[in-house]
């Protein structure tokens, strides 16, 4: 059978048959893709752009959490085969990013299954809950026991419970390493935290997640003109000058996170029954400027970074930024607020530069000339972004994904090889 046609910016698309089919069409694939990572040995493997394995690559917490809540999703719509993804990475993340001497989860393990880098970052704490959660739901035997370790550790170690949000990393023995404060870190923390709260129904997970909203959108974004500072001091005031690692800790500020956040905030608009105008308004104020900064007239999709007036600092253009680009403009669709338009440029720009129609998954970057790059990443880094692009616009809620993903059964068939 032929692969859907790709969409047309310039037709209607968003709740079309022909838009539904691609979205199944495109998830089928990546999980075929990412189904061919299972590593034997515990955890799953880094793969190349043609899926092939990449030897001697470390395995990263945040990589493990992310394949059990994408195949966590996958099950919960229907995908032969998930279980076995979700049961492996529960697995790797209790005997192997565990750490049993001093308590947490260690940031990454070496293809022998020894400790590499045994940092506790915040991040990656984040996403173990998440996944801890999308098990949860997705009815794994081991899920909530992860779910109540992950929660002791964070409110142990983590959750700065005066401020109302996360500290961001220690050494392996709980040592301070740093005085940094992160957004990235805080941001993921309240996915986290919504998901939680989807799967118990317990009050302070959404609770804190509004809160992360509160100071970072409402008393810092608003304040910036919409443009989300990424860096912050141990007193959390904004460290304009601050340049860390490029990949997690750039300069500036980066429009994919402003994306990622506005659909964070509409899922927790809806979570507290539309009260919260606030975050609603914030949502939207965070797209457009978002949009405005980031899109890339010329080439197409979205750029890295920009400095606080807006000015592009980093035109690297990633598949992570256009992702959430599409689910926070499906959101805003969902919620009665968005352009249909936006969210078919957005299809149409990811299908000509990011979709990998011969091998499946998605290309995470390109260079000047839209071809295939490797400056920043080796590979296909994983699931997460693509796959939640593809499966949430789906589904008819803001939030409780876990609920709606079970009416996709029968529809999610991954392609033989």
């Amino acid at each position: 059978m032929p692969a859907p046609a790709a969409p047309d910016a310039a037709l209607p698309w968003w709740g079309t048959a022909a838009h539904h089919a691609y979205l199944l069409n495109d998830a089928a694939r990546q999980f075929a893709f990412f189904g061919r990572s299972l590593d034997p040995a515990g955890g799953f493997h880094a793969q190349a752009m043609d899926g092939s394995i990449l030897s001697g690559a470390v395995k990263e917490l945040h990589a493990t959490t992310r394949m059990v809540h994408s195949y966590a999703l996958g099950h919960l719509a229907g995908l032969a085969g998930a279980d076995r993804m979700i049961d492996h990475g529960m697995t790797a993340l209790r005997q192997l990013h565990r750490d049993s001497d001093h308590g947490g989860y260690v940031w990454s393990f070496a293809p022998d299954g020894t400790v590499a880098d045994g940092a506790k970052l915040a991040y990656g704490h984040a996403f173990v809950l998440l996944a801890a959660s999308s098990a949860r739901m997705a009815g794994h035997p081991d899920a909530a026991a992860l779910h109540d370790d992950i929660c002791e550790v964070i409110d142990a170690r983590f959750w700065d419970h005066a401020a109302g949000r996360m500290r961001e990393e220690f050494a392996r023995d709980w040592q301070k390493i740093s005085a940094y404060r992160g957004m990235n870190a805080n941001m993921h923390m309240a996915e986290a935290l919504l998901a939680a709260f989807e799967a118990t129904g317990e009050r302070m997970f959404l609770d804190r997640a509004i809160g992360i909203f509160n100071f970072f959108i409402g008393k810092v974004g608003a304040v910036q003109n919409w443009r989300l500072p990424e860096h912050f001091t141990e007193d959390w005031s904004v460290d304009a000058g601050y340049e860390g690692n490029p990949m997690f800790r750039p300069a500036g500020t980066t429009p994919g996170h402003s994306f990622e956040f506005a659909r964070l905030m509409l899922q927790a608009w809806d979570l507290d029954g539309c009260r919260n105008d606030d975050l609603r308004d914030w949502a939207v104020h965070l797209y457009r400027r978002a949009l405005a900064d980031g899109w890339d007239h010329v080439r197409g999709g979205i750029l890295y970074t920009v400095g606080a007036d807006g000015a592009p600092m980093r035109r690297s253009r990633y598949w992570w930024p256009l992702t959430e680009a599409i689910g926070a403009a499906a959101a805003l669709l969902k919620a009665g607020l968005g352009d249909s338009g936006d969210y078919s440029l957005f299809w149409a720009t990811a299908d000509r530069l990011f979709i990998d129609k011969t091998h499946g998954g998605w290309i995470p970057e390109i260079d000047e000339d839209d071809r295939p790059d490797d400056s920043q990443f080796t590979g296909k880094p994983d699931i997460y972004h693509a796959i939640q692009a593809c499966l949430f616009p789906l589904l008819p809620s803001l939030s409780h994904a876990a609920r709606e993903l079970p009416a996709l059964r029968g529809r999610l068939a991954v392609p033989a090889d």
